[in-house]
């Protein structure tokens, strides 16, 4: 077998391997590839305006994040590291929208730990995520695990349940093509700032 398969076939096993660590689905969530056309969604953000991916893109690419919540430190650091260099984003023509299943209260408590004054959407349905194919269901044993920890995912995302994305990240085109996608299963890993401007 040539060393190039192995390293694919290493990949594929390392990937469904960590992502069986976290998730209980019965589908492994299978990212969206540069080219592929961005659906549209509306919802609500963290002011109570409403959002629709479409009309926004008029006005410029969307880096489209998903996080998992207000508990997550990961998560905070990465909306902290995007607020920092918001202007960055902004002077490229980048517009940040950030998609989370936790529940306008605990969205509250997300902008109280990262200062984050970008558009956050709750996706009251989990509709968002499963057509941008990051969702997936926590176990049973890692929720316990999870509560064990002082973190009560549940409560977090309310009617959303034990749901989580795979922390990925989106760049979305005025055309609406995917033009840079970063996902991940292991939630450590994070689309970097400096990735995100070399690729708007």
């Amino acid at each position: 077998m040539k060393r190039a398969e192995m390293k694919i076939r290493c990949a594929l096993v390392f990937f469904v391997i960590m992502f069986s660590l976290h998730a209980n689905a019965q589908e492994i969530p299978i990212p969206l590839k540069v080219g592929d056309e961005a659906l549209n969604f509306e919802g609500i953000d963290q002011n109570g305006d409403s959002f629709e991916l479409y009309e926004i893109l008029k006005k410029g690419p969307v880096v489209l994040m998903f996080y998992r919540g207000f508990w997550c430190p990961h998560c905070n650091k990465q909306l902290s590291q995007m607020e920092d260099s918001l202007d960055f984003i902004t002077q490229k023509g980048g517009i940040v929208v950030a998609v989370t299943p936790e529940k306008p209260e605990s969205v509250e408590k997300t902008i109280d730990k990262t200062g984050a004054s970008f558009k956050i959407i709750h996706d009251k349905d989990l509709s968002i995520m499963n057509i941008y194919h990051v969702a997936f269901n926590l176990e049973e044993a890692m929720l316990k695990k999870y509560k064990k920890w002082g973190i009560d995912v549940v409560e977090a995302n309310g009617d959303n349940g034990p749901n989580l994305p795979v922390p990925a990240t989106y760049i979305i085109g005025q055309d609406r093509q995917i033009l840079y996608t970063f996902f991940d299963p292991d939630y450590k890993k994070r689309a970097t700032v400096g990735k995100i401007l070399q690729n708007l």
